[in-house]
């Protein structure tokens, strides 16, 4: 058993989650041990559906949980944002009467920032007797991936009486700024940062600032930033000013940094795609079609973007102009009639994002069939009134819907 288990565990720790799944099917007995290994296998590789699912098969079967149990299956419910398995979780936690360990308190934490949570999250963080910087780093990245910049500052400032920050505190906090629209503050921060703690510094620091400058149209100060910073530029640095001079229509430093990607990652689908919508943007249709020639010429395909909505333990999934659903045709009535209300209450859709040369009408009908339009509408159409809605999506969602749900800043 002792052999067994330890093969196991070496091979999902190696990645080798087949290997180790055949050793875990062979074992004569299972303990916690064990079972916890291969659920940690599944989650290390992000295979979280197939991670719950065992777990739930292995808990019926009467597994014994332990804390470290509850930590791996916490990390599969983060990446599938599932609130309601997470709040079962974290009920099991509370009727096993576990002793406190700061790591089960940390992952709870990001489970709930991660399902948009926040208030749970802080109450689990409230109510710790002790904190690692890991936790309150998982604080402040929950407050900053939701765009709750003044929360993040503020946590910030408490967490340096109490405990010294490290690069990762640095990374949440300029990270924060930059999504919740304090520009001057993370400057000012990333400032402070490198008079007295320059050691700490890495291209992710710095790629957070160039983000907050990108966001907030500063575009050419970003471009200046990158080329003086002490760190060679990575793809993630580019591609993030590339999408700022989406959002802000800048062509001449957007062909610049496009230029920049095209040759360090010619096969990237993005970087063709976000370039295509910038010249859309301007007007620039000649260029569309140039930039739409040369993905043909190299072959590069765009990954399809989807998204998906968990309602009563079923993960129903959309792609754009979805034509599968079985309910098909209630959701392209009832997105209809949203879009009827919206409008009269002063919406106006960015048809920036249609990259083809068609009048506004027939743009406005293709922006309909948006993958996370169509993910809400269902949950508009099954959710009772009062509850929230969540929809997941694998790519970046759209500038028209983060115009509509995002306030422009996102």
């Amino acid at each position: 058993m002792f052999v067994g288990s330890s093969l196991l565990d070496m091979y999902a720790k190696a990645g080798n989650i087949q290997e180790a799944r055949r050793v875990f099917d062979m074992l004569p007995e299972r303990d916690t041990v064990s079972c916890t290994a291969i659920i940690s296998g599944y989650a290390q590789l992000g295979l979280d559906d197939e991670a719950l699912d065992l777990f739930r098969q292995l808990y019926s079967a009467g597994m014994q949980c332990n804390y470290v149990t509850f930590t791996t299956l916490l990390t599969s419910l983060s990446g599938l944002a599932s609130l309601d398995y997470g709040k079962q979780v974290h009920g099991l936690i509370l009727r096993k009467e576990l002793p406190f360990f700061v790591v089960l308190q940390n992952s709870l934490i990001d489970m709930y920032s991660k399902c948009g949570k926040l208030l749970y999250s802080r109450r689990v963080f409230d109510h710790m007797p002790q904190r690692s910087a890991i936790s309150w780093n998982a604080m402040l990245m929950g407050y900053g991936r939701h765009g709750i910049g003044h929360e993040v500052v503020q946590l910030f400032r408490t967490m340096t009486e109490e405990v010294k920050p490290d690069s990762v505190t640095l990374l949440a906090v300029l990270s924060g700024c930059s999504h919740g629209g304090l520009v001057d503050e993370g400057l000012d921060i990333f400032d402070l940062i490198v008079k007295e703690q320059n050691a700490v510094l890495s291209i992710g620091h710095y790629g957070c600032v160039i983000d907050l400058l990108g966001r907030s149209g500063r575009l050419q100060k970003a471009l200046d930033l990158i080329q003086d910073m002490p760190f060679e530029p990575t793809p993630a640095i580019w591609g993030s000013l590339l999408g700022a001079c989406r959002v802000h229509v800048n062509v001449s430093v957007g062909e610049v940094v496009a230029q920049k990607l095209l040759d360090m990652e010619p096969g990237n689908a993005g970087n063709y795609v976000i370039l295509s919508n910038i010249y859309a943007a301007a007007g620039m249709w000649k260029d569309v079609f140039r930039v739409r020639n040369l993905m043909l010429e190299k072959t590069v395909t765009k990954e399809p973007g989807q998204s998906w909505i968990i309602l009563d333990k079923v993960i129903h999934t959309f792609r754009s102009s979805d034509r599968l659903h079985p309910r098909k045709k209630d959701i392209d009535a009832k997105i209809k009639e949203i879009y009827v209300d919206i409008r009269a209450a002063g919406f106006v859709p960015d048809l920036s994002c249609v990259l083809h040369d068609v009048d506004d009408e027939q743009k406005e009908r293709m922006l309909l069939g948006h993958s996370e339009k169509l993910a809400v509408t269902f949950g508009l159409m099954n959710t009772p009134p009062g509850l929230t809605i969540r929809v997941m999506k694998n790519l970046r969602i759209c500038v028209d819907y983060g115009a509509c749900t995002c306030g422009d800043y996102w």
